[in-house]
């Protein structure tokens, strides 16, 4: 009797477990997580490439100021 009452219990967790999977798997659910996470790696681009650009810009800064680039009389 606790052998089938554990093995009616397994089949119960199994089938419920396997319907969320399949469920997942809906093209709708699989959409929406492609676009969220496309979205997200979107915005990671955009941080990291205004950081990199104002990385850029103060280097280029230091550097003209280094070597006088910003003088007009140095200008040939």
């Amino acid at each position: 009797m606790i052998r089938r009452l554990f093995y009616l219990s397994l089949g119960a967790f199994l089938s419920l477990w396997v319907m969320r999977k399949l469920q997942a798997l809906h093209p709708n659910h699989v959409a929406r997580r492609t676009a969220h996470g496309a979205a997200g790696m979107l915005e990671q681009v955009r941080d990291f490439t205004s950081d990199a650009l104002g990385e850029a810009a103060g280097r280029e800064i230091e550097l003209r100021a280094r070597f006088g680039l910003d003088n007009p009389e140095h200008n040939d």
